[in-house]
């Protein structure tokens, strides 16, 4: 265990990041390498396996360089990823016979709806928590066995692997020694039973998948395999802890408690809330999830999850679109320059609106414009209109959970924003977390690899190191409040 580094790789949807950190949290080093989005069609979204693999070697060895670290100083390698997006490679050669098919994109959709009309939501809901919905590798999966030449027969003859990006990372890492995933990927393939943790022969023969093209399903945290023939890494690093990119920001925050809760305010945003040892069913909208499990057999943690479409893209379409500001950063300097939205409702329906609601078919709406509104009070109304949402997935939440968020934990740029943290907590009539550290998602991926080979020996010596940057009590008083949420339920109603 040399050195007692941690290196977490956290390979998102634009770019792949690579965090080295000691076992006090202190950042050794932070490199972040883009790589090409395709688009080969509209509604089309694919990755080159090949680019991601590149951004990754070159971003770990640049992190060890800034670190000042040689691989043998590292105690364990973390892995978190972008989920559902699904990749199709040769087990010989461990070439993919195609690009990855990613997570936004939509060329399922015709499937979706006739396997739906086809009778299998109901089945398919209880079983994985899920929807039948192209968001989810299952018809991704389907797609590629179907389409690419002779890749279902050779899938058969056990010629092809498949994985999520975390699968296909272990393969490299390893030197093709081991094809697994874990548990919370697994949960979102469309392909996994939610209670028994086990690839399902009924969800099988509906998505027409050949169980010998799936990989191994593993815990989140526990010693998979060890570093082969990786060029610029020493042979023998293990590899530690996998979780996707949301259930690695929820470990991340230290949410071990149930009704715990963390939301990350990205271009979207997710709020998942830990439930406890079982799945509980969303009568909501909301989707079911494994949170982590620790070990072979070991704890089991589930989650509610709801996702908001727009949260920071609203702030973008506000420097891109409208031209209000020149940097996202500025939006808070110009909504804070007004007390209040001046009456203006903002609904950010700019791609429809998801949980509770569930309206494709819903545009963003301004209500309340006057000729006395100004710029800021439309920056401060986006800024509010992203928090009303929130508000509105954890009501669902807790009708769901049948329990009150008592920690909400926030991460993702957004949650550098003071004024947009205050009025959530206003909202949510509970205290707003923000943690110090606020790359949660690598964190969490650093915490389950370092949990696995004992540089963390328990949840608890990990929730002695997390720390907390801010807290944000709620200000706000309840006939104000009331007033506020009125306006809000009655624009999204025209939206």
């Amino acid at each position: 265990m040399a050195g007692g580094y941690v290196l977490a790789i956290d390979q998102g949807t634009t770019g792949t990041t690579v965090l080295v950190l000691d076992p006090k949290l202190a950042v050794k080093a932070r490199v972040n390498r883009e790589f090409k989005q395709h688009f080969p069609k509209p509604g089309l979204v694919e990755h080159d396996l090949e680019e991601i693999w590149t951004s990754v070697v070159l971003a770990i060895h640049q992190a060890l360089r800034t670190a000042r670290i040689r691989g043998n100083d590292l105690a364990a390698i973390g892995i978190t990823n972008q989920r559902e997006t699904t990749a199709l490679w040769s087990r010989r050669t461990g070439k993919p016979i195609a690009r990855a098919i990613v997570w936004q994109d939509r060329r399922t959709a015709d499937r979706c709806r006739e396997l739906r009309e086809a009778g299998h939501e109901e089945l398919v809901r209880a079983r994985t928590g899920l929807v039948i919905d192209p968001y989810f590798s299952g018809t991704k999966l389907q797609w590629m066995l179907d389409h690419c030449r002779g890749a279902r027969e050779r899938a058969r003859q056990g010629e092809l692997a498949f994985g999520t990006i975390d699968s296909f990372l272990v393969w490299r890492l390893t030197g093709g020694e081991v094809h697994v995933t874990d548990v919370t990927n697994a949960s979102r393939t469309l392909l996994m039973d939610l209670r028994r943790l086990a690839w399902d022969d009924d969800l099988l023969s509906i998505f027409d998948v050949p169980r010998e093209v799936l990989p191994e399903i593993r815990s989140s945290s526990e010693i998979y395999g060890f570093t082969r023939g990786v060029k610029g890494l020493p042979d023998g690093i293990p590899i530690a802890g996998i979780a996707g990119d949301q259930q690695a920001a929820l470990f991340g925050q230290a949410c071990f408690d149930v009704g715990d809760s963390k939301c990350t305010y990205g271009t979207g945003a997710f709020l998942l809330m830990n439930v406890g040892s079982k799945p509980v069913a969303s009568k909501a909208g909301l989707l079911a999830t494994v949170g982590w499990q620790l070990g072979e057999k070991g704890e089991t943690a589930y989650a509610l999850e709801g996702s908001s479409f727009i949260a920071g893209a609203a702030v973008q379409w506000l420097r891109d679109g409208l031209g209000l500001i020149r940097t996202a950063a500025e939006v808070e300097t110009l909504a804070r320059s007004v007390r209040n939205s001046g009456g203006v409702i903002f609904v950010p329906a700019l791609a429809g609106l998801g949980a509770p609601h569930w309206r494709p078919e819903a545009r963003g709406l301004f209500t309340g414009i006057e000729r006395g509104t100004t710029a800021a009070h439309l920056a401060r109304a986006v800024l509010e209109g992203i928090a009303f949402q929130i508000h509105e997935l954890c009501e669902a939440m807790e009708r769901d959970a049948g329990r009150t968020i008592k920690a909400f934990k926030v991460d993702g740029g957004a949650c550098a924003n003071d004024l947009l943290m205050q009025f959530q907590a206003d909202l949510l009539q509970t205290p707003v977390i923000r943690p110090k550290m606020i790359e949660t998602t690598a964190l969490g991926a650093a915490f389950l690899a370092g949990l696995a080979v004992g540089i963390w020996p328990s949840k608890e010596s990990i929730r002695r190191v997390w720390k907390q940057d801010r807290r944000f009590s709620p200000r706000m008083k309840s006939p104000a409040r009331a007033e506020r949420l009125a306006a809000w339920q009655a624009a999204v109603a025209r939206a």
